[in-house]
């Protein structure tokens, strides 16, 4: 090997490298907060402990493996974010509900195989961009299939369910990545016409009219979603993805402007037409009055909070199971209990770091004229940052409670291979826009 390609290689061992470390010790927290949990139930250490010290490291190792081989320049930091996450998340289904931690663990090993068969297929970001129109007929069949006779069903008020034979699954988890391929392939596309200047109103350029098609058939199809399907978190994320998309594509402000009066006008429509949003809306504002009923999660959820303090009271040393759903839309605020707001504080830093990175590849893309890999990294890295605030925002009361999953961290198959498969298209993005300097062009040959 050359002095030359030495140094080129490099940054990407760097790289890797430190890959490794990061999930060795995403390994290690894992199976201490594993242990702990044991402690904390039976005072015992677990007997299946290096069983699942196994299982977790070679699952692990395949993803670093399959990184070091498909995706060898891509950013160091998002594999480990989306493990260390994945790994709490399970530990503390373990702790609320034994019997949906097998399931999880065999969603996890799904999930994993997804991130692997995504490098493994999609080579260049970039080819997705030839497939645009397809990306949007799968994306809104899946978004729409619970609605047909025969295959969705509900599940606590909501059709987001599909079923084909034993195998159930919420078609709107994949739905929403095959849209985010579409957006930022048609954005693109279309973004020059998007941008033109239309009519000026109070100080504001808002385009042409004919030009804002895509925003009102997003608007409409959001707001289907939430009527037919009784899916509010889909719909928001739907709509508020779409527009932050928008945006970004265009940087004009109007369009922030429009979609925030579409999103008022719809909201306040669907509170007074639909009972399911009102009622949410209601128990947003005071749950108290129903806290034996409609209200009982929010308020268990907050004295959750409030026996957590500042610490927590430690693993499986407190009542989180008293929460309803507490694996799934209010696995926040069980590690609100259990770990404090220390803990809370720590799990959001995680996000912040992995949408940070997410948009760190974005802006790497845009810098080397590379306009679908960066704005198809905003979708992606978009979708993650919405869905934890919705989910965090309604078990915190900040926002009204809407039935989305926490990223990586509640229980769920769809959503855990579907943002497995989401990390996937961001490493490759990652890779792809990663420049390796040369040290030829560094130190040029002296002339003859």
């Amino acid at each position: 090997m050359t002095a030359t390609a030495i140094a080129t290689a490099a940054p990407t061992i760097k790289r890797r490298r430190a890959e490794l470390g990061l999930l060795v010790l995403a390994l290690a927290l894992t199976v201490s907060a594993y242990v702990l949990v044991s402690l904390g139930r039976t005072a015992k250490i677990p007997t299946n402990l290096r069983p699942f010290l196994g299982v977790i490291a070679g699952l692990l190792a395949v993803a670093h493996i399959a990184t070091r081989r498909f995706a060898k320049h891509a950013d160091a930091g998002i594999l480990p974010i989306a493990g260390l996450l994945n790994g709490l998340g399970y530990v503390m289904i373990v702790r609320l509900n034994p019997t949906l931690a097998n399931r999880q663990a065999a969603w996890t090993a799904v999930g994993i195989g997804a991130y692997v068969l995504t490098l493994v297929v999609v080579r260049k970001a970039r080819q997705l961009e030839r497939f645009r129109y397809t990306f949007a007929f799968v994306g809104m069949g899946l978004l729409l299939l619970p609605l047909v006779p025969g295959l969705g069903y509900n599940i606590n008020g909501s059709r987001i369910w599909a079923h084909f034979g034993p195998i159930s699954f919420q078609p709107g988890e994949l739905a929403k990545l095959s849209l985010a391929v579409f957006f930022a392939s048609y954005l693109i596309e279309k973004r020059e016409l998007l941008g033109v200047a239309g009519r000026r109103i109070a100080g504001i350029t808002f385009p042409e009219f004919r030009h804002a098609g895509p925003l009102l058939i997003a608007w409409m199809v959001s707001i289907l979603v939430m009527v037919a399907e009784s899916d509010l978190g889909s719909s928001l994320l739907f709509f508020a993805f779409f527009i932050a998309m928008l945006w970004v594509a265009t940087q004009r402000n109007s369009y922030l402007l429009v979609g925030g009066v579409l999103f008022v006008c719809g909201s306040l429509a669907s509170w007074q037409l639909f009972a399911h949003v009102h009622n949410r809306v209601r128990i947003w504002i005071d749950p108290w009055p129903t806290a034996t009923k409609g209200g009982y999660q929010i308020v268990q959820s907050l004295y959750a909070f409030g026996s957590g303090g500042m610490t927590g009271t430690g693993l499986a040393l407190g009542s989180p199971t008293r929460i309803p759903y507490a694996a799934t839309d209010f696995i926040f605020a069980a590690i609100g209990e259990e770990l404090g707001l220390f803990g809370t504080c720590a799990v959001l830093a995680l996000f912040l770091v992995l949408v940070g990175t997410g948009l760190r590849t974005a802006l790497r893309a845009s810098t080397l004229d590379r306009p679908f890999d960066a704005l198809l990294a905003v979708g992606l890295t978009t979708i993650l940052a919405l869905q934890t605030f919705i989910i965090v925002g309604g078990v915190t009361r900040i926002v009204p409670l809407t039935g989305v999953t926490l990223p990586f961290v509640s229980y769920g198959g769809s959503s855990l291979v579907v943002n497995y498969m989401l990390i996937a298209v961001l490493v490759r993005i990652s890779h792809d826009t990663t420049t390796v300097p040369d040290p030829a062009a560094a130190n040029p040959r002296p002339s003859d």
